[in-house]
């Protein structure tokens, strides 16, 4: 059975278990291991999921297979543009992907967006990874390209949008 919950302080570890599972495999070809690792410390950080999750800057959706947790997608309203929502985060695990649940998680996003008013869903996409593809699949298109220093590193990016 496959169901999605809203994440909450008790699912931090296995929101960062995840990352780490799926970054490596997601990022190794395309990125220096030493960005990944920085990226990874940085943005998965228990303290900066847990002020996301306290102060509401990111909501957090937790995939599960039979209770196992396996996906989870985080998001928030654009500040600047508040009928923009934005998709912050999307992964499942490796072993997983190809079963549907990166589509069930942007689904539920969107339907979640859409709910409160929302008019497109947009996300980040490095310009070199393979997830473009599930992304152009899934309903959103590139509007433009973004390049965002991260530390002593850039994402160089193509933002992605879809209407809702």
């Amino acid at each position: 059975m496959t169901e999605i919950i809203p994440a909450s302080e008790a699912d931090i570890p296995a929101i960062r278990e995840i990352a780490e599972k799926t970054w490596w495999p997601a990022y190794n070809e395309i990125l220096e291991a030493g960005q990944i690792r920085y990226m990874l410390d940085t943005l998965y950080a228990k303290e900066n999921i847990r002020a996301q999750l306290k102060s509401g800057g990111q909501s957090y959706l937790l995939l599960l297979e039979d209770g196992y947790p396996t996906g989870f997608a985080s998001f928030a309203p654009r500040e600047d543009k508040p009928e923009v929502y934005k998709l912050h985060k999307l992964y499942c695990l490796p072993e997983t992907q190809g079963k549907g649940f990166g589509k069930m998680l942007v689904q539920a996003v969107s339907a979640r967006a859409r709910k409160a008013g929302a008019q497109f869903l947009e996300l980040n996409v490095n310009r070199y990874n393979k997830a473009r593809k599930f992304y152009e699949k899934v309903g959103f298109r590139v509007a433009y390209e973004e390049d965002i220093p991260i530390g002593p590193y850039w994402m160089n990016d193509y933002v992605m949008r879809m209407p809702l």
